[in-house]
């Protein structure tokens, strides 16, 4: 098999489908050595005209180059010409539920369900079960077409025996925008600070519609950090928190989960479906007392830490790619039927 791959993800600097393309091609190469995957795409995608050329006919010339059986479409979009199967990955419906979630994505919400209506794309994957009924909701979509693979975290995550912080800290990984809820966060810590002498550490890309965050004592924003520093990060917190509103899948839950980190999150339904019960989850009106019980219960971190490593052992990206190939097969043999 010979599967083009869309690299369009890999043109930003972070994020959870960055993440997500890397480690997937990645793990299928390992995984299937006799295979061929090709990462391609057209770095003129912000013009809207050559947009529609690249993915009407540019892609379609990649694919013949490379004699590719398959594309996968890892951010919402597959060529516009059904010459071959392709697989469209829904990573959430997001840009679907509140616009102000997400400015910049007209064509996303415009185009991606004319791409799943219209059947140009053969197979659907998501990633958890939670956006696939949520999928099939709004979509309409026939159940045998759409299938849920787990992500996972890179093995790069794993505890480190981090240097003393100067004080404790609660920690915020992931890119700052409107859906992730960091303001509820940083008023909630607060809340913890004036009895406790504990920091809120954000890591992550400020989008361009990310909330202003005044400057606070013992808050420190320290932007885009190295993915080879977030182990030891992650793994001298008190917790990771990460109340958003609505997720696909929260891989940050799981990076901090696989570090051996107590985890708090929101009730969404991707992330129960992820921690299943090794995460506290809770209202954003809970979020300080959930946070004030860690910090004062050393026991209660202990526990949740050997609950973290528990579950987040049960993920591997090899197992994902192995799903993720069969989704290929599937999507080749209901193409050709």
């Amino acid at each position: 098999m010979i599967a083009a791959i869309d690299a369009t993800p890999l043109t930003t600097s972070t994020g959870g489908v960055r993440r997500y393309t890397e480690e997937l091609v990645r793990a299928l190469r390992e995984t299937f050595a006799e295979d061929g995957f090709h990462l391609i795409s057209d770095q003129t995608q912000t013009v809207r005209g050559l947009d529609r050329r690249w993915w009407s006919i540019g892609v379609q010339r990649a694919m013949s180059r490379l004699r590719c059986d398959i594309f996968h479409g890892v951010e919402f979009s597959v060529p516009y010409v059904p010459l071959r199967p392709s697989v469209l990955t829904l990573h959430d419906l997001s840009p679907w539920m509140n616009t102000e979630w997400h400015h910049g994505a007209g064509r996303v919400r415009t185009r991606t369900p004319h791409l799943i209506k219209l059947g140009i794309a053969t197979m659907i994957v998501t990633p958890t079960e939670a956006v696939r009924a949520q999928a099939i909701d709004s979509f309409k979509i026939e159940p045998s077409r759409i299938v849920a693979v787990h992500l996972a975290a890179s093995s790069d995550f794993r505890p480190i025996e981090a240097r003393q912080a100067e004080r404790p800290y609660f920690i915020y990984v992931g890119v700052v925008e409107p859906r992730k809820n960091v303001l509820a966060l940083i008023d909630a810590w607060k809340v913890v600070r004036r009895r406790h002498d504990v920091d809120l550490v954000i890591v992550g890309r400020m989008r361009e519609d990310a909330p202003p965050i005044s400057d606070y004592p013992g808050l420190k924003i320290l932007g885009e950090v190295p993915n080879s520093e977030l182990p030891a990060l992650y793994s001298g917190a008190v917790a990771c928190v990460y109340p958003s509103l609505y997720e696909g899948f929260g891989l940050p839950i799981l990076e901090a989960m696989q570090c051996g980190v107590a985890v708090i999150t929101s009730c969404d339904a991707a992330l129960l479906e992820v921690s299943q019960g090794a995460a506290i989850h809770v209202e954003a009106s809970r979020l300080a007392e959930a946070m004030e019980g860690l910090l004062v219960n050393e026991g209660e971190r202990l526990r949740r830490r050997e609950l973290s490593l528990k579950r987040a052992a049960e993920f591997s990206w090899t197992t994902t790619a192995r799903r993720t190939r069969e989704v290929y097969v599937q999507a080749i043999q209901r193409f050709h039927a």
